[in-house]
């Protein structure tokens, strides 16, 4: 086994992963970014995307979704802090398919008085989702 550290995944509402992994993707807010064990202490935003834990030994990879947030890196603990996490099988591919269409259609619609920010985070939260459940149906089930 090699080296590995703690990996805690929260939201708001709840601690969605909390174990040892030996490495973790995350959607930073300037690029996607592979953690391991010892890296440099480190605090930045997150997009909206999928964060992969490659777990311990031979127990796989898990995939999360989540919606934005913070990373805070320590040498031997990795937390996400997430606006919202959700694991990628429990993503509901209908809804996130309206999210993006409702989202299309207000940034269509030039007359309409609305927050133009608030519905391309819309837009780039419901496409993130869509990815990740596209990643997810590559995969096989994870």
């Amino acid at each position: 086994m090699g080296m590995t550290m703690h990996v805690d995944i929260v939201s708001a509402e709840k601690e969605i992963f909390s174990g040892t992994a030996e490495m973790v993707v995350v959607p930073g807010a300037m690029g996607e970014l592979g953690i391991l064990p010892r890296h440099t202490p480190l605090l930045t935003k997150l997009k909206p995307g999928e964060v992969r834990v490659d777990k311990t030994g031979d127990g796989g990879q898990e995939y999360y979704y989540i919606s934005g947030g913070l990373l805070e890196i320590q040498p031997h603990v990795v937390t996400v802090l997430a606006d919202t996490a959700i694991r990628a099988k429990d993503l509901d591919e209908a809804a996130a398919q309206a999210a993006k269409d409702r989202a299309e259609e207000k940034l269509k619609d030039k007359n309409a008085e609305f927050d133009f920010a608030l519905a391309e985070a819309e837009l780039a939260e419901a496409v993130a989702q869509l990815k990740a459940i596209k990643r997810m149906r590559e995969r096989g089930k994870h």
